[in-house]
């Protein structure tokens, strides 16, 4: 299992994980886009977290070519607690929505964050 305080993770490591502990596994591309980072930068963040045994690279069996990425079983446990504190409120509050109402909503987020900082410029 293991220990997050051990690993130096960036902000954008822990938003991975998110996405893949909430919606399940997906491929570099998505996790690209639900990012908003260019496909290279994700297959480095996940070759990073590949190499310390947190995420899990499999086949698509729907096309060869594409990699599913997943959370290691074995890690899960860890993951789930380490981003508990607040996952268990956004699980309650995101959990019945669907990827698509949940990517609104990160959308609606990012578009206030956006108008507070145009705001702050002014």
């Amino acid at each position: 299992m293991i220990r997050p305080e051990l690993f130096s993770l960036a902000p954008r490591h822990l938003s991975l994980l998110a996405y893949l502990l909430f919606d399940g596994p997906m491929t570099v591309n998505d996790l690209a886009a639900r990012l908003r980072i260019a496909p290279t930068t994700a297959s480095l963040l996940i070759g990073d977290l590949s190499r310390q045994g947190i995420l899990e690279r499999r086949e698509d069996e729907a096309d060869r070519r594409r990699r599913i990425i997943a959370i290691a079983a074995g890690q899960q446990p860890a993951i789930s607690a380490w981003l508990a504190p607040g996952a268990a409120a956004w699980r309650k509050v995101l959990g019945p929505l669907t990827p698509d109402q949940r990517q609104m909503f990160v959308d609606t987020l990012l578009a206030y964050e956006a108008a507070v900082v145009e705001e702050d410029r002014e």
